[in-house]
């Protein structure tokens, strides 16, 4: 019988796999991949090669089996999430034509700005449009043979099924879609390149079903044949499956996501612009929106700071506890790679305030704890002005494991932290995507809503705002608005 579904994230650090049982409603198995960028290339460039991720999807699919004791004829659905933004070219026999520009990749921030000002609205330095632009003005001989451009997620599902699709919530995230109307934007498509349009998938609803898992794909996931014929779902970004995972897609539900970069999103029944363009416009991947805040910079910060003095995560977590709020005046600007909101692709991180006895492990690792959290919370607050209600977040992904952090984000958001019993929501949201298009498609279908609330559970008490925390956070706010102001200055 077939009732295991797969989800898989691919991801810019790995990628991750969960096997569900949807008759047992439990997850059965679970793996992960891990990878990094391309090395040796200029400054702001991040690409990765599609097929170091076919090779992780492999090793994880192998995984889960081994490890659940589970058989390929028993795989009912596959969901992908992937990476946003990120810009995969094949060419007429289907092939890489070049490795994929990632959502973090500030090379194209000149070509981000031309759009912008030729389209009367902002179009981000990572957003895919970009790219797009960079790769026919700096490789006109890559541009040239282009038959088709994929997001990551659906390269994925191109593999698994032979067929190239779309779906409002990754393709929200282009720069090249229009958000009200969720299709395809032509004016923004002729103002990179008039035959784009030729190269672009087929857009599905996101309920609907990208197609079935054909020989050639069962076999691309290193499965036998007895696996053919299992549905795959439409699929979605990292962050709309998430939002699945995390069981925000209803009103008045708000996920914060902490890994190599960290956003803030909720569900909303209408879109939610903001003129400004710092809050992303994305439709999520139920046939809703999904109003985003992005920072670039996160667990990424940490990572840096594990490596500069030689100490792990924890062992510098557990020291920066007993280091005041605010560190003393040590402020950190958190812009190891350019940052996206605030719009700085191009600028670079500082440590401000620095006195003897300041550059110690523990204070500039919580400095960076607090620098990440404060430039969200400059984010939160223009989410706020437009309307999303964020009273209360639940923290996913891996920074969600680090109860400090969760403790110095609730008093710098000024809103309780929940964590979640199974941080991978990205993962879990694609397997539950995965069940929810093959009820549908089997006649029985289950509101979303409900199929998350079945799944989605919360792990332990909230991180409350610390009152003694809240004010001085809200000095260092300011602060960091002022100094970035000063800083990166046009």
């Amino acid at each position: 019988m077939r009732q295991l579904h797969l989800g898989l994230d691919v991801g810019t650090q790995g990628t991750k796999a969960l096997l569900i049982d949807a008759e047992r409603r439990e997850i059965v198995a679970g793996a992960s991949s891990s990878y990094g960028l391309i090395e040796g290339l200029p400054q702001g460039a991040a690409e990765q090669h599609p097929e170091t991720w076919a090779a992780a999807i492999r090793e994880c699919v192998a995984q889960v089996f081994a490890r659940s004791g589970a058989k390929p004829a028993q795989l009912a659905g596959i969901g992908v999430s992937g990476q946003q933004h990120g810009c995969v070219v094949l060419d007429e026999r289907g092939d890489v034509v070049r490795p994929a520009k990632l959502w973090c990749d500030t090379s194209t921030a000149d070509e981000a700005r031309e759009l912008s000002l030729r389209l009367g609205r902002s179009v981000p330095t990572g957003f895919t449009a970009s790219k797009l632009l960079w790769l026919a003005r700096r490789e006109p001989q890559h541009f040239a043979r282009v038959r088709r451009v994929l997001l990551p997620h659906e390269w994925v599902n191109f593999r698994l099924t032979g067929r190239a699709s779309a779906e409002p919530g990754d393709a929200s995230g282009t720069g090249f879609f229009d958000v009200h109307a969720r299709r395809y934007d032509l004016n923004a498509l002729a103002a990179i390149d008039a035959r784009l349009v030729s190269c672009l998938p087929e857009l599905i609803e996101s309920s609907a079903l990208a197609g079935e898992l054909s020989a050639e794909g069962a076999r691309w996931l290193g499965l036998d044949a007895s696996a053919v014929g299992a549905l795959v779902s439409a699929g979605g970004g990292d962050n709309m499956m998430s939002a699945i995972g995390s069981g925000a897609v209803e009103p008045g539900a708000i996920t914060l996501s902490l890994g190599t970069s960290a956003t803030v999103f909720g569900y909303s029944a209408s879109p939610c612009v903001d003129p400004q363009g710092a809050i992303a416009a994305f439709c999520d991947s139920t046939g809703g929106w999904l109003p985003l805040l992005c920072v670039m910079n996160a667990t990424g910060v940490l990572e840096e700071c594990s490596a500069a003095f030689e100490r792990g995560l924890d062992e510098l977590s557990a020291s920066a506890e007993r280091v005041p709020a605010g560190c003393e005046g040590l402020l950190m600007v958190p812009y190891l790679v350019g940052e996206r909101v605030p719009d700085l692709p191009l600028a670079s991180a500082a440590l401000l305030g620095l006195r003897p006895g300041l550059l110690r492990a523990e204070v500039v690792f919580r400095a960076a704890l607090e620098g990440v959290a404060l430039n969200l919370a400059w984010g939160v607050e223009r989410m706020r002005a437009l309307g999303v209600d964020v009273r209360r977040v639940r923290a996913v992904g891996g920074g969600a494991r680090n109860p400090l952090w969760r403790a110095i984000l609730a008093s710098a958001l000024e809103a309780p932290v929940q964590p979640l019993e199974n941080p991978e929501s990205a993962a879990l949201g694609a397997a539950l995507q995965s069940l929810w298009a093959a009820r549908r498609a089997g006649g029985t279908p289950t509101p979303i809503g409900a199929l998350a609330a079945e799944w989605v559970r919360e792990s332990g008490a909230p991180s409350e705002p610390r009152e003694e925390w809240v004010e001085p956070y809200r000095r260092s706010r300011a602060r960091l608005r002022e100094v970035v102001g000063k800083l990166f200055a046009p």
